[in-house]
């Protein structure tokens, strides 16, 4: 039977960045963060701009989630499909799009998510908020098939190859 190994952590620092696709639901959900007590920590941009990119603020978020100067990272484009790819390139990194409860827990119970992506053209401001208050109350679970699947994660990143049964 697999127990739970992990012990529950107050989440403190939470990172956020968008592009001007997410700009309005980031400045939206960092209020939120900061009237529910979190340290939002705003990676950009500093305002609406039509002509920046997205991984110019979704990468050094994803930094400071991968090198856990932030405890979770919130990443915010146009659909939050180029947040997500962009996230994933950065070791340690477990980004999801999300769009519904379900993922924004489970994703983080099972598959130790760090990084939430939303389409801030596509996911309205109370949606956001619900997903991003879910999100930050999960914990991993930490069962022993759960660290073995991020173990194989680990290692593409590594560029280990993969043992495989």
């Amino acid at each position: 039977m697999e127990t739970q190994t992990e012990t529950p952590r107050t989440l403190k620092r939470v990172g956020i960045a968008a592009d001007h696709g997410g700009f309005e639901l980031k400045e939206f959900l960092a209020g939120k963060l900061r009237e529910a007590g979190y340290e939002a920590i705003d990676f950009g941009d500093s305002k609406f701009k039509l002509d920046d990119d997205y991984p110019d603020f979704i990468i050094p978020l994803a930094r400071a989630v991968g090198a856990g100067t932030v405890d979770r990272g919130v990443g915010i484009c146009g659909s939050g499909v180029g947040a997500s790819i962009a996230a994933n390139k950065v070791a340690g990194v477990r980004a999801g799009l999300i769009d519904e409860n379900f993922s924004a827990h489970q994703g983080v119970e099972d598959d130790d998510l760090n990084m939430i992506c939303f389409g801030g053209l596509l996911v309205g401001h109370a949606l956001a908020w619900e997903l991003t208050q879910t999100f930050l109350a999960a914990r991993f679970k930490g069962a022993e098939r759960f660290r073995r699947r991020l173990k194989k994660v680990a290692q593409l990143e590594s560029r280990t190859p993969l043992k495989t049964p």
